[in-house]
């Protein structure tokens, strides 16, 4: 008799450009053990959405693993990764039309889950109040590409570019620091941005990263709302201090190891975190960094799964 497989859905991890959600799906296909897991994902010519509602479901698979907040609606057998659930939360920063899918199907998605797993308890608690459904924290990890070298003389913002990042409120930090900010991020043509006068670097491939985040004097995330805020623990792990907003998930992901401070602040902080402040940030943030890995992900996520399967 067959042993029972879970169906990794990868329609995220295939994406060429890759954010949070995209990493977290990358990892999990890479990392959970063959044995258990197949991967599945879209074909080239098929649209992702069509191939993971109408496609994805008649899989053969016991359960259905989807890292990346969407999965089969129709399906009784999903495990599903809500990372945040912002566009419910805050339909300004996104088009209607991902708004409208997403209240048409991420309740019924959540309700129908065998299991919810989510990135942060801040998120957990979010998923309760706004979907009724309790969620199994699993924090996410940091690449071991992630790692200290040559600094030199620029400030980083990385994210996507929807106005929910609040780059607006660095607009005094540039002058407070004496250095240039850079931003790296892609816009999606669902998420609303903003004008700011930061240089953009626009979409930096994935092999360019670990230098980019090394090469920092400080990391800058001053975002709104975050379900988890992994650029903060990529700079910490590549010896970057951190300035981030009181704001989300971003004081429990960050805990001592950054500055976190009110967005008006970000100046202020910011120039404490490359002079007074540097060299304890440095350190605290290489120790908080390597408590996160993606090795303990998968092992809990894999965990939790195989939980399912023997009861």
């Amino acid at each position: 008799m067959p042993q029972p497989f879970v169906a990794i859905n990868a329609r995220a991890a295939v994406r060429a450009e890759i954010g949070g959600v995209e990493r977290v799906a990358r990892e999990m296909v890479a990392r959970l053990p063959r044995e258990r897991y197949r991967v599945a994902k879209p074909p080239p010519l098929m649209p992702g959405q069509l191939w993971e509602q109408v496609v994805l479901p008649l899989t053969k698979a016991e359960l259905i693993y989807s890292p990346a907040n969407l999965a089969p609606v129709v399906s009784r057998r999903n495990v599903v990764v809500i990372h945040d659930v912002a566009a419910l939360r805050h339909p300004e920063w996104y088009s209607k039309p991902y708004v409208a899918y997403h209240r048409a199907v991420l309740p019924t998605i959540a309700k129908r889950a065998r299991l919810v797993i989510t990135v942060s308890e801040f998120s957990r608690r979010e998923i309760q109040e706004v979907l009724g459904v309790d969620a199994h924290v699993i924090p996410n990890g940091v690449d071991e590409r992630f790692k200290p070298g040559p600094k030199k003389d620029y400030a980083l913002v990385v994210g996507t570019k929807i106005a929910r990042k609040n780059l607006a409120a660095l607009s005094e930090t540039a002058a407070a620091l004496g250095m240039e900010l850079v931003a790296a991020g892609s816009a999606r043509r669902y998420m609303k941005g903003e004008t700011t006068s930061i240089r953009e670097l626009g979409y930096v491939p994935d092999e360019e990263l670990p230098a980019l985040y090394a090469g920092a004097r400080v990391l800058l995330m001053p975002s709104l709302y975050e379900g988890f805020g992994l650029p903060c623990l990529e700079a910490m792990a590549s010896g970057t201090p951190v300035v981030a907003a009181n704001r989300g998930a971003l004081p429990e992901t960050c805990g001592d190891a950054a500055l976190v401070v009110e967005p008006e602040d970000f100046a202020q902080a910011a120039h404490a975190a490359v002079t007074t402040e540097a060299e304890r940030l440095i350190q605290a943030g290489l120790e908080r960094a390597a408590r996160f890995t993606w090795e303990r992900t998968a092992r809990e996520t894999d965990q939790a799964i195989e939980a399912l399967l023997t009861h």
